[in-house]
Formats: C-alpha cells, structure tokens, sequence
C-alpha cells in the first residue's frame, strides 16, 4: 500500500470518513494514492481539488483523453508506474481505440513522439510537458510560443501546463511514499465534470 501508515475504510472517522465517502470507487474503495493523505485529510482534500479541476473540470477545453496522455508522458519520465497504470487504463477507456491508446503507450515508453499516433499541436503538447518535467530551470517564453504557433490558445496553454505540473506533484507523492496498486481498481476517475465538488470514481 504505502511505506507510512494509513487509515483503513473502515477505521475512519471524522472528517477523514467524509473524504473517503467522497472519493470511493466500486466496493468502498479508495485509491491508495488518496489513502497515503489519511493522516493529514486537509492534504486529501487538496489533492483531490486539484486533480478534479486539473483533469475532470468541464472547464477545460482539451479533450480529457489528451490530458490523460499528458499524465501517461509525465508519469513515464518520472518513472511512476502506479499513475502511469491508473491514468493508461483511464485513457483507454476515454479514447475508446484501443489500438490507438496501445500505440500511444508504444511511443511513450520508447520516448519516441514522431511515431506516436498524434497530431502535430499534440506532439508539441508533449514535447513542452517532457522539458518542464526534466528540466524545468530551463523553460522560456519561447517554449510557449511554440504551443501558441502549434495551434494552442493560452488557456489551453494553462491547461497543458497544470497537468504537467499536477502530474509532477502526484508522481512524487506516490514515489516518496512507496504507494503500490494493490487493491487498487485501475482506471476509475471522477467523471461527473460538472460537479467540482463530486469526487465520486466510477
């Protein structure tokens, strides 16, 4: 599960219990990346506010099966497997091509954008998202310019960059707490983008 302790479902209480109600999946469960928070429930309920709005928002304007492979790419560059797992099986369902999402996965993990099954705007999504997660200190303006020149509007823009950022933060979570997939069901997200407030997965 985790290298700290944490709290089971059924041993919750207090405020910790709402949280787990708010984010379970089929069966009562809850994500062990979400279970790691249970000692400190207020960094639960932050962590869950911004992945909903980074990735789940009905405001965002980039295709959700887009912003997953962001998350895939920046999950693979850090060497995360538990949220390249989860956010594969979650682009996969949202893309609903298998071969194609397959084919994704291909690239990714050969680091090799120009055979990916993407568009052109797509790959320099991604080739911005790979600099700011290796070597962030070396960003420039003209690194957005060449999303701006990609076909990007600068609230995308922001988009790309919060899931880049998002996925960084989430990736160091999971990898400094030794979070596992164990008893994890794979690929449930809170889908009901409408709702900032439902965390429900499904």
């Amino acid at each position: 599960m985790s290298w700290i302790k944490t709290v089971p479902f059924e041993s919750a209480t207090g405020k910790l219990k709402k949280l787990y109600d708010r984010v379970t999946g089929p069966g009562g469960n809850v994500d062990n990346i979400m279970m790691a928070h249970s000692l400190r429930p207020h960094s639960m309920e932050g962590h869950m506010a911004m992945y909903k709005a980074v990735l789940h928002h009905s405001g965002n304007r980039i295709p959700k099966w887009f912003l997953e492979t962001l998350g895939v790419w920046v999950s693979s560059l850090n060497s995360c497997c538990y949220c390249v797992e989860h956010h594969f099986a979650g682009l996969q369902r949202l893309l609903g091509d298998a071969a194609r999402g397959d084919a994704i996965r291909v690239a990714i993990e050969a680091r090799d954008l120009a055979n990916a099954p993407l568009d052109a705007a797509q790959v320099a999504a991604m080739i911005y998202a790979r600099k700011l997660t290796e070597t962030p200190g070396e960003m420039v303006e003209a690194d957005v310019e060449a999303l701006r020149a990609a076909g990007w509007g600068d609230g995308e823009i922001l988009e790309i960059n919060q899931v880049c950022a998002y996925f960084c933060y989430a990736n160091r979570t999971v990898l400094g707490l030794g979070c596992s997939t164990k008893g994890d069901v794979l690929g449930l997200s809170p889908n009901n983008s409408d709702n900032p407030d439902d965390w429900g997965h499904r």
